[in-house]
C-alpha cells in the first residue's frame, strides 16, 4: 500500500493514462493543475502527501517543478508521451512505477471525472481562486519579501477549502457539468 509521496512523474503518467481511455487530451498547462487537486485532496483527506517534492506558485497557477520539466517537450500542446526516470548508477532511462494503491486510483479516476476534460484556462481560473494557496502565497509575495514561491502543504491544508467558490461555479459555456468531488 502506497503512503503518500508518490514520485510526480509517476501520478501524470497515471492521469495520462486516464485521460487516454477517456478519449481527453491534456497538455502540460492541465495536467500541472490536475496534479495540483489530487496533491490537494490526497492531503487534506489522508494528511499526507501524495507526492514527493513540492508545488510552486508560478504565473498560471501552481506547477511540481520535477512534473513541468518531465513534461515540458509537449510544449503547450496535448502530451502524447509518458515520463520516465534514470537509474541513478548507470544513467539509463526506466520505466516509472505506478502508485500500488487502489484508492490513489479512484482518486485520480475523480479528479480526472471532475476536471480532466475542463480547458487548461478554466483550470487557472480555477487555480487562482480567491484566498486559496496559489492566490494566498501570491499576495504573500506581494506585501512582504518572498524567496521563492513555494506552495507548501500546510497552506494548501489550510486554504483549499477557498476553491470551493471556483469550483462551485458555474461552467462556462461547452464545459462539461459534473458532481466535483471537492466541495
Amino acid at each position: 500500500m502506497t503512503l503518500g509521496r508518490i514520485d510526480p512523474r509517476s501520478v501524470c503518467n497515471l492521469m495520462l493514462d486516464e485521460a487516454d481511455r477517456d478519449g481527453t487530451r491534456v497538455t502540460n498547462l492541465a495536467l500541472q493543475k490536475l496534479l495540483y487537486f489530487a496533491h490537494a485532496r490526497y492531503l487534506i483527506e489522508v494528511r499526507t502527501p501524495l507526492v514527493s517534492g513540492y508545488f510552486e506558485a508560478w504565473q498560471y497557477g501552481p506547477v511540481h517543478p520535477t512534473a513541468y520539466r518531465a513534461f515540458k517537450a509537449a510544449g503547450d500542446r496535448p502530451i502524447d508521451f509518458r515520463a520516465h526516470g534514470q537509474d541513478p548508477l548507470t544513467g539509463q532511462r526506466q520505466q516509472l512505477a505506478l502508485p500500488d494503491d487502489t484508492s490513489v486510483y479512484r482518486l485520480i479516476r475523480a479528479v480526472m471525472v471532475s476536471y480532466g476534460r475542463l480547458t487548461p484556462g478554466r483550470l487557472v481560473e480555477i487555480s487562482h481562486a480567491k484566498g486559496a494557496p496559489w492566490d494566498y502565497v501570491v499576495g504573500q509575495a506581494r506585501d512582504n519579501m518572498a524567496f521563492g514561491l513555494r506552495l507548501s502543504d500546510d497552506v494548501i491544508m489550510e486554504r483549499f477549502k477557498h476553491h470551493k467558490v471556483s469550483v462551485g461555479a458555474t461552467p462556462l459555456p461547452g464545459e462539461p457539468v459534473e458532481d466535483s468531488p471537492f466541495t
